[in-house]
């Protein structure tokens, strides 16, 4: 049999759910740690091996079945998602130093891997819903073990749970063109629920405050595991694109470039690198927001595209940030630190995945960050200088930071301040995903492409009215593996420039 035919989802989700089974026996933090960590990686490689699996449209028999139907699933839009976030566990497991193996509960770690995993295989609203509401529990959880309060995590929860379950029970997913009227009407309330539910996962401005809690309660690693995967956004594009009506989408992307802009302003005034972490990141995934909320082909594959961006480059930067943080502790952004000599690795890093982030040229965000502008421009020129002015203020942001952190002054120590092993590997790892893929874009972009189309064309099955634009950007090939062509797939047939307006 080959071995492609296994089901590799499967394991990927089931492997951390057995390994924090077993790490509730065992006491010693390093040997929980090394058990944490060598579970992660291996639910990396099952990941690995479903999204290849997936690419082959290999289909496994012995995958978990619900009434004949398997309950994980992947596609072109979330297997590379599901790796980047088995990926983001296992480096976040592998950089914790010694010093921090107290802070971090491997156990909820493996719990919330599971999860997030679930919700991204998902295949269809029940389990997504399920797994969405399970996802509430391993940072309540951490709080209530740290000691800490968790009113406002509670209240943001809470609203969060009542208006998902109003909007699931509210929707019917299985209108369709002959239902258009009736559906369009009757969805309307569960959409409106929906979107609040997202747009309050998502951290838009002003429901971003559990966001900002969530970081300073609970241990950085695993803050940085609940929100990166950006699970608010998954929930946007299966539960609510397909049937929500174009002004909520407007009203959505609306709010979307407001808590960007508001979040990298918000950037350049903060006194503490933890908080600023919290809002480049809240920055970066409202623009992701952005442009799946313009539903057209180019801004959605954009969007997408720039989802893994955020997940990788942010993630990465995260992980750097938590490393220095546990050489000299929270960071003020009030004085210079000096680092640089200590951990010259991880300046670079740091300054890599941040400006990955913001799309620098020859990184894996130039691409997305060019499709995202050439699609918003096109759809509303004042929304594309909003994104221009987002992206230029987190830049400022990102350079100032680093700056802070690794310049200005000579640093004494009287230990060594180096990079780890560990570390290293997490540093070659995202590096050298973060400048492949600014090279090598094409396979990425591709995938994406062909998972908007799709998207698209589910959404057109309720709305016959966007069937005529869809029909029109099917001329629009995926762009080519050069930059100049890759920046815009429109630019593959200059004759249907506006297919996707």
């Amino acid at each position: 049999m080959n071995i492609l035919n296994y089901p590799w989802i499967d394991a990927a989700v089931l492997l951390p759910l057995l390994g924090a089974l077993l790490t509730l026996g065992i006491r010693d933090r390093q040997r929980c740690a090394a058990w944490t960590l060598s579970v992660t990686v291996a639910a990396f490689g099952c990941a690995l091996l479903a999204w290849l699996a997936e690419d082959l449209a290999y289909d496994s028999p012995w995958s978990i079945r619900v009434q004949g139907k398997p309950i994980f699933f992947l596609d072109s839009l979330n297997a590379p998602l599901v790796v980047a976030v088995a990926l983001l566990h296992a480096l976040t497991v592998l950089t914790t130093a010694k010093n921090r193996l107290p802070n971090l509960p491997f156990t909820l770690v493996l719990v919330g891997d599971a999860i997030r995993l679930a919700i991204f295989a998902s295949n269809g609203r029940s389990i997504l819903v399920l797994m969405l509401v399970l996802g509430i529990i391993p940072p309540l959880l951490e709080m209530l073990r740290r000691k800490q309060s968790p009113r406002l995590h509670l209240l943001h929860m809470g609203v969060f749970l009542a208006m998902l379950l109003a909007g699931y029970a509210l929707t019917d997913p299985n209108a369709t063109a002959d239902r258009t009227a009736e559906m369009t009407f009757g969805n309307t309330p569960g959409a409106i629920c929906l979107t609040i539910a997202i747009l309050l996962r998502s951290g838009t401005f002003p429901m971003h405050l559990w966001l900002t809690d969530l970081f300073a309660r609970n241990s950085f690693g695993s803050a940085l595991l609940v929100a990166t995967p950006l699970t608010g956004v998954y929930a946007a594009i299966r539960l609510l694109l397909p049937i929500a009506p174009n002004w909520l989408l407007s009203a959505i992307g609306g709010l979307s470039l407001l808590t960007a802009a508001y979040a990298a302003g918000m950037t350049l005034v903060q006194r503490d690198a933890r908080r600023w972490f919290v809002f480049l990141f809240l920055s970066n995934a409202s623009l992701v927001l952005v442009g799946l909320e313009l539903h057209t082909t180019l801004s959605v594959s954009a969007a997408t595209t720039l989802w893994g961006v955020v997940v990788l480059t942010l993630g990465g930067l995260g992980v750097i940030l938590r490393a220095m943080e546990a050489r000299v502790g929270r960071l003020p952004l009030t004085r210079y630190h000096g680092l640089y000599d200590h951990s010259p690795s991880l300046a670079v890093a740091f300054l890599l995945a941040g400006l990955g982030s913001v799309g620098f040229p020859g990184t894996i965000g130039f691409i997305a960050s060019e499709m995202l502008f050439d699609g918003v421009v096109t759809y509303n020129l004042l929304l594309g200088m909003g994104v221009v002015l987002v992206s230029a203020l987190n830049s400022i942001a990102i350079v100032r930071v680093y700056f802070l952190i690794f310049t200005g002054t000579k640093h004494p120590s009287s230990v060594s301040l180096a990079i780890t092993p560990q570390e290293r590997v997490a540093v070659l790892t995202l590096a050298g995903m973060i400048l492949g893929g600014g090279f090598l874009p094409q396979a990425g972009i591709q995938s994406h492409f062909e998972a908007t189309r799709a998207l698209l064309k589910e959404r057109a099955t309720r709305f016959p009215e966007e069937s005529a634009e869809l029909n029109e950007s099917g001329h629009t090939h995926p762009p080519h593996s050069h930059h100049s062509d890759a920046a815009n797939p429109t630019h593959a047939d200059d004759d249907d420039d506006d297919s996707d307006d």
